[in-house]
């Protein structure tokens, strides 16, 4: 019968050990005081450095053994066995290294025979302590003598599971202990068949132990190992079908003990801020970091410079770690012939508030002063550092625009490019600059998909992001957790199936099970706005059906009583159900659709708690200057006159740190690479849709202590958009297949036919552009003959040519990429079409403003329309390969009456109000504006108190008129929601007009 016990388990991983390099040791060679394991410290020492041991001796004679041991202790308590590992210790004059690592280049005989004489140990059943000499812990691993890992080892056959073996780490495993203190031992593995728990730190019960598991189908967990004939394993017969036995076979490998302790487990002692804080804490890799690093060092020194690797890691993957690990041993790649394979390594963040941060955690990697150089000042630093051969350069874009001609001598060496947000850090206005400099290829180039301000960013991307080409000098490392087509295209691994696939994936699916992000959408609620216009006018004007419906809509949205509306949700909402979370820290984003909404929701926030006497503050933050009203706001005024306290722009983000300040309004700015934990809920009044959803909506999924949800409450999406967004990147993210090069042709041949320009102008402006000696205005020259037939067409062809020309230069800065050999007639184009297209005079098309001068509110409300989860399916997400936005047509102009187009959209968007009974709601209306009593009580009371005076007369009115409409009488006097919604409205009107009256009469 077979044994399914624990020891079985148990001795089935030492079986392993043994047979691939470990030795078997017992509790009785480990000395508790020392936690050493004595014969094995002092043999590896006589076996590498018998000259320093017999020198060591000569002084001490008969106590070397004991003195050294004793020294060695002592150092292991008071700097940790890392420290010892890594640089050894010194003691009367002898220096001794307590571990050899594999040497980064020229490796030869004698550091071969150094290396493998590292002795590897495995106790079953280590008994660790003094006081209490009854305990044991399943296993304990040693590296010449030290105590590395321990292992607490449970089989669900016997009733438990790893979650067993945590509890045991944190309830039965004092600390205090001297082996379990902080820094002796390395790490501490919680086991079962299935899942691998670990922490680097024991604090009781207070112990936080993470998963290190490989991720099962893109969520948490383990591949199962299902029954098969049995294989040899590496070096045995004994290969396991256990789901975690690549822990034991692959982690505890004696060459990965090795790897991790040099180049992976690190010590840390400075917060985020980049403070010290005297705390010290030990950082141990999670299983799809030290395996993606790994696996891009191996084929990054297999395949040498001229590579491109997509890395899509999820938000909480720890990516800033990835990419300091991942920096630091591209430094030290040496091939096959000891030639370093690269001589600088770049990281590109574009993300600017954690720029620094990102900064500071590479260099705290660094185990030797000066290998990171931060580039936080001048552009001449990047270029003093990459000509003193610093070896990684950690900056932004912002900082490359003026050092492109000084180092373009540089292009005979060799980098590694890596890019913290792929889509993202390719995509600002300074990224021609980075091309220019290393001739590398824009990863999102006219990939934007945003509204008109992203739209014209995308423009300006496409047009300056045109260097490009697969450099033999040069390697992309290209980390996002949203890689769209291009990104995928570009940096993929294309598959036999013709996919683009990422190089390494840990999915958002897996970072939320794993418990290392919340699920954003766990608690989503969306609403939809109803709303009646009316026309003031006595006319009927006409105007474009299309442009007079977004402007009535845009009139609705702007609208002071929408924006009082949404305040008043907001606020409550959060008072109510967020305001106590994370013991009265949580805090609140609100994201809206432009500049002037952000200007609008500060000043309506603010007079709200105000008027409400809250205790919350709130900042607001958008670039540059606003003008509302004759007046102009700035996000350093706005912050500054409502804190009344100076808070700059570029303090905005550390001030919402701060206690009184519970919301923070934002307009294209803090929705992607703002990291907040204290960010519980989102009011959301922004069309959202793909990568820019997920970015917005995953600035709340920080964990942080007792957050345990997120809210949403979303007034402009769908929960069906929403859901779309996020299962694309929810598992796995894949390009359906590659783009067509031959699409440039395609435009070329389409742009040709309208015969506006000939070859010979398209020639001769190459010529003059490409030549330094040229000069601007024979460039504008070339193009008034062109322009002059373009303005010779009708309004039709001139909008069809235009478009067309913007998809050649929008296409072509990734397109020409695909291209095996490059095409100098497309180039030629590309630089005569970027030019054209800037300069081609556009008709004006005049929105019909005056609309909005002709139409007031009737009515408003907002419902809830979703409450709850969106549900998120697993499985493979495809995208779409990149094509032409095909032959545009003109807009056809629709003349139609403002009050048909008013009936249109109210049937859309308004509430089920007859005729009659609007014409009954203005009789009461008339009548209010006419109560005298009621203009005085407005007069010398606050509001709360008109509105008691103001619900009387409203009764009163409603009996006076119960003949003209029996049946809406009825309906007010029976159902109180729909009385209490009438009257609301009525009141804010009444108070609206009111106002409005008096600031003319003062006027």
């Amino acid at each position: 019968m077979i044994d399914t016990s624990e020891k079985n388990f148990e001795e089935a991983i030492e079986t392993y050990l043994l047979a691939n390099g470990y030795h078997k040791s017992t509790s009785n060679n480990y000395d508790k005081t020392l936690c050493l394991i004595p014969d094995d410290v002092i043999n590896f020492l006589i076996a590498t450095q018998p000259k320093e041991w017999q020198k060591f001796q000569t002084q001490y004679g008969t106590d070397a053994k004991q003195k050294l041991l004793k020294r060695l202790a002592d150092v292991i308590q008071k700097q940790g066995t890392l420290e010892v590992l890594r640089n050894g210790i010194k003691t009367n004059g002898c220096r001794f290294q307590l571990a050899y690592f594999c040497p980064v280049s020229g490796l030869n005989e004698e550091t071969q025979k150094l290396y493998q004489a590292n002795f590897f140990s495995v106790i079953r059943q280590f008994y660790y302590s003094e006081k209490t000499p009854d305990k044991s812990i399943d296993l304990g691993l040693f590296l010449n003598g030290i105590p590395i890992f321990t292992a607490e080892l449970k089989n669900p056959f016997k009733g438990q599971t790893v979650e067993n073996a945590v509890t045991q780490y944190r309830t039965t495993r004092n600390p205090r202990e001297p082996v379990l203190s902080f820094g002796v031992c390395l790490s501490h593995f919680a086991v079962d068949p299935d899942t691998v728990y670990m922490t680097t730190h024991l604090q009781g019960t207070k112990t936080e132990f993470l998963p290190f598991n490989q991720g099962y189908n893109n969520g948490a967990g383990n591949p199962p190992k299902l029954f098969s004939p049995r294989l040899d394993g590496e070096g045995s017969g004994v290969r396991s079908y256990f789901s975690t036995a690549y822990l034991w076979e692959n982690i505890w490998n004696k060459n990965s003990i090795l790897d991790l302790v040099q180049n992976f487990i690190t010590l840390v002692e400075e917060d985020n801020q980049g403070r010290k804080t005297g705390n010290k804490s030990l950082l141990f890799p999670r299983y799809h970091q030290l395996d993606t690093v790994r696996r891009l060092i191996k084929d990054a020194k297999a395949k040498g410079s001229g590579q491109k690797y997509l890395i899509q890691h999820s938000a909480g993957s720890g990516k800033s770690n990835t990419i300091a690990w991942l920096s630091h041993q591209l430094a030290c790649l040496h091939d096959s012939k000891d030639n370093r394979i690269f001589d600088s390594i770049i990281i590109i963040t574009d993300r600017r508030i954690l720029d620094r941060q990102l900064q500071r955690t590479v260099k705290q990697f660094q185990q030797v002063d000066g290998v990171v150089e931060n580039i936080d000042k001048t552009s001449r630093q990047l270029k003093e550092a990459l000509e003193n051969g610093k070896n990684i350069i950690v900056t932004t874009l912002q900082k490359f625009p003026r050092i492109v001609d000084q180092i373009q001598q540089l292009s005979g060496q060799h980098f590694a490019v890596i890019i913290d947000e792929a889509h993202s850090s390719q995509s600002g206005e300074s990224s021609k600059y980075l091309k220019s400099v290393l001739n590398v290829s824009s990863l999102e180039a006219a990939a934007q998909e945003e509204e008109n301000i992203e739209n014209d960013l995308e423009d300006r991307i496409t047009e300056e992001a045109r260097k490009r080409g697969n450099l033999l000098n040069l390697s992309y490392f290209a980390f996002t957790a949203t890689p769209k087509a291009k990104t995928l295209e570009l940096f993929g691994i294309k598959q036999p199936n013709g996919e683009y696939v990422p190089f390494s994936l840990y999915s958002m699916r897996q970072a939320i099970e794993e418990g290392f992000i919340l699920d954003v959408l766990q608690n989503y609620t969306t609403y939809q706005t109803y709303f009646n216009l009316i026309k003031t006018a006595e006319t009927d004007p006409h105007f474009d059906r299309s442009q007079a419906t977004r402007l009535l809509r845009n009139f609705v949205e702007l609208h002071q009583h929408t924006i009082n509306k949404k305040v008043a949700i907001i606020v409550e909402h959060f008072k109510d159900t967020v305001a106590h979370q994370l013991n009265g820290k949580a805090k609140a984003m609100i994201v809206t659709p432009s500049r002037l909404h952000a200007v609008r929701y500060k000043l309506a926030l603010d007079q709200y708690l105000r008027e409400n006497s809250y205790p919350y503050q709130s900042l607001v933050a958008f670039t540059d200057t606003v003008k509302d009203g004759g007046s102009d706001f700035t996000e350093t005024g706005m912050n500054t006159a409502s804190a009344q306290t100076s808070i700059p722009e570029t303090a905005t983000a550390e001030t919402f740190n701060q206690d009184p300040y519970k919301f923070l309004i934002v307009a294209n700015k803090f929705q992607t690479g703002f990291n907040q934990p204290l960010l519980v809920a989102m009011y959301v009044d922004k069309r959202l849709g793909g990568v820019n959803a997920v970015q917005t909506l995953s600035r709340l999924n920080r964990t942080y202590l007792n957050k345990n949800s997120t809210i949403v409450l979303d007034f402009a999406n769908d929960a069906g958009t929403i859901q779309s967004a996020f299962e694309v990147y929810y598992d796995r993210t894949a390009l359906a297949t590659e783009t067509d090069p031959n699409l440039l042709y395609d435009i070329q041949y389409q742009l040709e036919n309208f015969e506006l320009y000939t070859d010979t102008e398209v020639d001769n402006f190459a010529r003059i552009y490409y030549d330094p000696k040229a000069t601007q205005d024979q460039l504008h020259a070339i193009l008034v003959p062109v322009i002059d037939r373009y303005q010779a067409t009708t309004e039709e062809e001139q909008f069809t040519f235009r478009n067309q020309l913007k998809d050649f230069v929008r296409l072509y800065g990734f397109i020409s990429q695909l291209l095996s050999i490059p095409d100098g007639e497309l180039e030629k184009l590309y630089e005569f079409s970027r030019h054209l297209a800037r300069k081609l005079p556009i008709s004006s098309q005049r929105l019909p403003i005056e609309v909005q001068q002709n139409i007031a509110f009737f009515t408003y409300s907002i419902q809830p329309t979703h409450i709850g989860r969106i549900p998120l399916t697993q499985g493979i997400r495809e995208l779409d390969p990149i094509v032409s936005a095909g032959i545009s047509q003109l807009p056809i102009e629709e003349l139609e009456p403002l009050s048909q187009i008013l009936q249109q959209l109210n049937q859309q968007f308004g509430t089920n109000f007859t005729e009659d009974e609007r014409v009954f709601i203005q009789q009461i209306e008339t009548k209010l504006d006419q109560h005298e009593a009621l203009k005085a009580s407005l007069q010398v009371n606050s509001s709360e108190n008109v509105r008691l005076t103001f619900n009387t007369i409203i009764n009163d009115l409603m009996q006076d008129l119960i003949e003209s409409n029996f049946q809406f009488y009825r309906q007010f006097n029976d159902n109180k929601t729909f009385a209490q919604y009438l009257s609301d409205m009525l009141f804010q009107r009444y108070l609206e007009k009111t106002t409005q009256n008096s600031d003319r009469q003062i006027s």
